[in-house]
């Protein structure tokens, strides 16, 4: 990902939306912060993309700030998800050392 300053693409817009068409993807900076992304184009809206275009399906905007406001996903499971790879680091350890075991005859 290339990274330039704001003052280097006010320049030359032009040869970083080429950049982009390339497939490249650019980091906008504002004293050494990202500030904004350009990313290349993709046709992901599919079958939406005439909506789109014909004004018929508006996209909602979305940043980093909505990002908090958006509610946690609740799920069913007692244990938090740490817990949950640990139980399963545990047993992937608990199933090598009994495997082990009946490799090398050790009933111990």
């Amino acid at each position: 990902m290339r990274e330039v300053t704001v003052r280097e693409f006010s320049h030359n817009p032009s040869a970083f939306f080429a950049l982009a068409e390339k497939g490249n993807s650019v980091t906008v900076t504002k004293r050494g912060r990202p500030i904004a992304i350009l990313l290349p184009a993709s046709d992901r809206l599919g079958k939406y993309t005439e909506l789109v275009k014909s004004g018929q399906l508006q996209l909602a905007s979305f940043t980093t700030d909505d990002i908090d406001r958006r509610p946690l996903h609740q799920t069913d499971q007692p244990d938090s998800p740490i817990q949950t790879i640990l139980d399963m680091r545990d047993a992937d350890a608990e199933r090598e050392t009994e495997m082990l075991r009946m490799l090398t005859g050790d009933e111990d």
